[in-house]
């Protein structure tokens, strides 16, 4: 097995890369580290997650430029939002993968108006600010890609937990699900798991392919067999 480039210089690097590039191109906004980059409990597999706080005025300008200004820094492959938050007037949450970068490395990025920084219930439970543009098969690649990193990780348990609520999520029915995690589980094998939930992905959204494609390259990386 062998380990993509995943120097955590070259992470924190992007990550600060990222925060100036979103506060020069909308002044009087700040983003801040988060998560276990900011607490320094990360390890080499661990996502990039940011918290940029613009002025309320501004919200909506912001969330309308925020892909091409990330695009400045690397190439954009794909931006999804939290459909929890994806019709909210004062946050979003938006997952955004690179296209030259690690498939760990993807940056959870929350956006808040200044007036709610800082309440992580804020329109949690507010049905208006639900939306519905929600792709489940790449929902579940990105159980996949968890997936990879609970088995590096050394934690099986979740791994397994992971594998069958991604399959699940693409139609699979509930007993094959268990038994794909269980047999993950008891082999210490994942790679097929994965796999199987890349093929799945695909077959529920055939759009996701490219994305699935570079899952599948991944588990034969660093799984075993």
């Amino acid at each position: 097995m062998s380990l993509p480039d995943l120097d955590p210089a070259r992470r924190y690097a992007l990550a600060r890369q990222l925060m100036n590039t979103l506060e020069a191109e909308f002044p009087h906004s700040v983003a801040e580290l988060r998560g276990s980059l900011a607490s320094g409990a990360a390890d080499p597999y661990s996502d990039i997650d940011l918290a940029w706080t613009v002025p309320d005025a501004d919200f909506d300008a912001c969330l309308a430029g925020v892909e091409a200004c990330l695009g400045r820094v690397r190439d954009v492959a794909s931006l999804r939002s939290d459909p929890d938050l994806q019709r909210s007037r004062k946050r979003r949450l938006l997952f955004v993968a690179f296209r030259d970068l690690p498939l760990f490395w993807r940056l959870d990025l929350e956006i808040s108006a200044r007036s709610v920084a800082g309440d992580p219930a804020y329109d949690r439970d507010n049905p208006a600010a639900r939306g519905d543009d929600w792709s489940a098969a790449a929902s579940a690649l990105a159980n996949a890609v968890a997936v990879v990193k609970a088995v590096l990780r050394q934690r099986p348990d979740v791994a397994a937990g992971l594998l069958e609520r991604g399959l699940r999520r693409v139609g699979v029915a509930g007993d094959a699900a268990v038994a794909a995690a269980e047999a993950g589980t008891v082999s210490g094998r994942w790679q097929a798991g994965v796999v199987r939930l890349a093929d799945a992905a695909v077959r529920h959204e055939p759009a996701q392919r490219p994305l699935a494609d570079r899952v599948r390259r991944l588990a034969a990386e660093l799984l075993e067999p």
